[in-house]
């Protein structure tokens, strides 16, 4: 058996699968072999497994007002592991006071940031590793000279046929001075991490992307929008990120025509889809959730339970530890309520109201520039460490 220092190697490999990613950054400065292993893309791999079965956090975006009343946004991590409230050192500094900055979605510890009007930066808070992307693949100016085009979707997330992370950018032309709510055309593309650039693609886009508050969400495979189809009926709209094409699911048929009056938001439950109705205004509040227990067949929405009246609070945010929903208050505070106990319990988390946003998060030493081992997101049993991670010997001077 191989001995490092004095504990086995294998040993030594599952101590430090279980550091958190801070801590293994300073170990890669120790000595050159400590840093070919943690650098290893088995090593990182293995390292994201642990992490995803035994780690997973909430990722809350806020914005807090500054001494000269400025807003600045910030990223913070809440561990439902007992409970864990820390904010992240993570250079915003290309949207720091940007009041629109969207988390667009979660991919193996990578994040994706985006005002929909400039750059999109991927990010790894964890390594604080950041990159721009590079300028799209479609053209500036419609062929067509009184079309506008604006970028009407973003979403992040991961193919598990390439085991690498994607970008996928709606940009939709509207025809100048028109009146009309819904887009002349739409064009699509798509950046890959594997390949470090853009493509458009050729696919017809079903249904126009519209915004309802913490409704984009990425699961099965896929990323999701609130959308209105050319019939105008409420939908979501759905882009696998592996064969790259677009699927239209609709909505619980229980639910009536669009009120402008509620919202809708989308959250993942127990493996499945989870959406969340209730009034867009009001002191008091209850929330109505479906669930799509067979993905993409809508006679598979199931009403599951009604949560409230509950007051002062706003919005949805994300489940976590399986029985409660954080949820945002009125006030700019974070609570959370109890599914089980019918508690709301207030958090020591505070901003701008109407300013949160959420994603299901996982600390990894993943790099934003791709080059790594992703792993497939349905296999987190993680191998014994002896099969899968080989490292070359180096001299203890080393």
């Amino acid at each position: 058996m191989e001995v490092i220092g004095d504990l086995p190697r294998e040993l030594f490999l599952e101590i430090l699968l279980r550091l958190p990613v801070e801590s293994l950054m300073r170990c890669k400065c120790v000595c050159k072999y400590w840093y070919a292993l943690i650098s290893n893309p088995k090593f990182i791999e293995l390292h994201l497994k642990y992490n995803c079965n035994n780690n997973v956090c909430v990722l809350l975006k806020r914005c807090l007002l500054t001494c000269l009343g400025e807003k600045e946004n910030m990223l913070s991590l809440v561990c439902s592991n007992g409970f864990s409230f820390v904010n992240l050192d993570v250079d915003l500094s290309l949207y720091k006071k940007e009041p629109c900055l969207q988390l667009l979605g979660h991919c193996d510890g990578i994040i994706c940031l985006s005002n929909y009007r400039d750059d999109i930066v991927l990010c790894n808070p964890a390594t604080r590793e950041s990159m721009v992307l590079p300028e799209s693949s479609i053209p500036c100016y419609p062929p067509i000279s009184n079309l506008i085009p604006q970028t009407s979707a973003l979403g992040f997330g991961y193919d598990a046929k390439t085991h690498h992370c994607k970008v996928v950018r709606i940009v939709s032309y509207w025809e100048e001075r028109s009146g009309s709510d819904l887009p002349h055309y739409s064009r699509v593309e798509v950046y890959s991490l594997a390949i470090g650039s853009w493509k458009e693609i050729d696919v017809k886009v079903p249904a126009h992307v519209w915004y309802s508050p913490c409704f984009e969400t990425y699961f099965n495979g896929a990323f999701h929008w609130y959308a209105i189809d050319n019939n105008r009926n409420e939908v979501i709209l759905s882009f696998h990120l592996g064969n790259e094409e677009f699927q239209v699911i609709p909505m619980p048929s229980a639910l009536p025509l669009y009120d402008y009056s509620m919202c809708r938001s989308l959250l993942v439950w127990h493996g499945c889809i989870a959406l969340v109705i209730y009034p867009r205004k009001g002191i008091e509040k209850s929330f109505e959730i479906y669930v799509m227990k067979e993905y993409g067949v809508r006679e598979s929405w199931k009403k599951i339970l009604t949560i409230g009246p509950l007051t002062k609070v706003e919005m949805p945010l994300a489940f976590w530890k399986n029985d409660e929903i954080l949820m945002e208050g009125s006030d700019g505070l974070v609570v959370s309520y109890n599914l089980k106990n019918q508690e709301l319990k207030d958090l020591p988390i505070y901003g701008v109201p109407k300013s949160f946003a959420t994603l299901v998060y996982v600390n990894s030493l993943v790099s934003v520039k791709g080059g790594n081992q992703m792993i497939d997101e349905g296999d987190n049993t993680g191998e014994n460490v002896s099969t899968l991670v080989t490292f070359p010997l180096l001299s203890a001077d080393n």
